[in-house]
This record gives structure tokens, sequence and C-alpha cells, in this order.
């Protein structure tokens, strides 16, 4: 019994809450827990929708680097005294780069976002990686990492449709 003014302290005897409640309030809680457990499973874990998260905010800075970089191509790269090979270069890698921040978009949707919005990330950075360095610098010393990179852009496309 609660007197006024007190306060209990302990968990609430079984039929007290019982009586709080009214009849039937057991299978309300069973059925609420049942859906708890229902929407555990069907989202995943939270990791699930924090990489999703991750993804999305990775697809959006690789965009938006995308962006700068054609910039810089349009403006300043384009209007050096770079041959025509390297400039070719650069707008390769900016183009794949573009597609591929768009891709990790919709990675953030797929089944398994970490996976594949890794393998696209990793992908491009080797791969456009790649093109950019050259392009920039004339040294090709990375260039046979563009391949590997392209392979995994591939997987990564496979990762978005498993």
């Amino acid at each position: 019994m609660v007197v006024r003014g007190s306060v209990r302290k302990g968990p609430p005897s079984p039929g007290f809450s019982e009586q709080l409640r009214g009849p039937g309030s057991g299978e309300k809680d069973q059925h609420f827990k049942s859906q708890q457990r229902r929407s555990k499973r069907k989202s995943g874990s939270m990791g699930t929708m924090s990489a999703a998260l991750l993804v999305r905010r990775v697809a959006a800075l690789s965009g938006a680097a995308a962006v700068a970089a054609g910039a810089y191509g349009a403006h300043g790269f384009r209007r050096s005294d770079r041959d025509d090979y390297l400039k070719e270069l650069y707008e390769i890698a900016n183009k794949y780069h573009f597609f591929h921040s768009l891709a990790l978009m919709g990675a953030a949707q797929c089944r398994k976002p970490m996976v594949a919005g890794t393998l696209l990330t990793v992908g491009m950075g080797l791969f456009c990686g790649t093109f950019y360095h050259q392009a920039l610098t004339g040294d090709p010393c990375f260039s046979k990492m563009a391949p590997v990179g392209g392979m995994l852009l591939i997987v990564g496309w496979a990762a978005i449709a498993l």
C-alpha cells in the first residue's frame, strides 16, 4: 500500500501493475514484445542502419569531391600545357568518380551496404585515384593498380545486386 507523500522503493508487486493496467493488458504486452522482436529481425542490427548512413555520407562526400575535381579539370587543368593523353586520363577519372559516387548512394539502400560501399569506395580510390595521380603528376608508377580498382568496381556493382 502506498501512503500519500511516501515513495516506495524497489519493484512493484506483481498484482499491483495488473491492477493499474486492467484486464487483458498482458496480451497487449505480449503483442508489443513480439512486434519488437520482429522489427529487430527485419531491420537487422543497428550496425546495418549505421552502415547505410555511413555509406550515404561517403557517397555525398565523394560526389562533392567529384564536382570539385571536375571544376578543376574544366577550369584549371584543361587549360594547362599538359598533353592530350593526361587530360583524357583526368576526364576518365572524373567521369568514373562521378558515376560511382552515385552508385554509392544506391549501395546505401542494398542488403549489405557496408560490403558494397567498401568495394566501390576502394575501387574508386584505386581506379580513379591512379588516373588522377598520373594526370596531375605525369608519373605512371601506380598505373598497375587501375585494373585492380576496376575489378573492385565491377564486384561492387554485383554486391549491390545481391
